[in-house]
């Protein structure tokens, strides 16, 4: 998957973890991708695997992904590459 926001649609048996309709950053992890999973930015802060099913990727305006990565909910940093692996669920 190439982008790098996603809506939760479903969050299935990751209520405490995922909010339906929220807008997720998105993280390259091209194993997970091979397993239909996708690295997510979830609501501790920390980045796991969930079903990609669970979201639609999405594009947002340039102004949008700024003021986004700005905030503190998001961090307001630039996320690294995590470990691989870190299944929730």
């Amino acid at each position: 998957m190439s982008a790098k926001y996603v809506v939760c649609i479903n969050n299935g048996e990751w209520l405490v973890s995922l909010e339906v309709g929220k807008i997720y950053r998105a993280l390259p992890d091209d194993d997970a991708a091979t397993f239909n999973w996708i690295r997510v930015i979830d609501e501790s802060g920390e980045d796991y695997l969930f079903p990609s099913s669970c979201f639609v990727p999405i594009e947002l305006p340039a102004e949008v992904e700024q003021a986004l990565c700005a905030t503190a909910s998001w961090g307001g940093h630039l996320v690294q590459p995590a470990p691989q692996w870190n299944v929730v669920g």
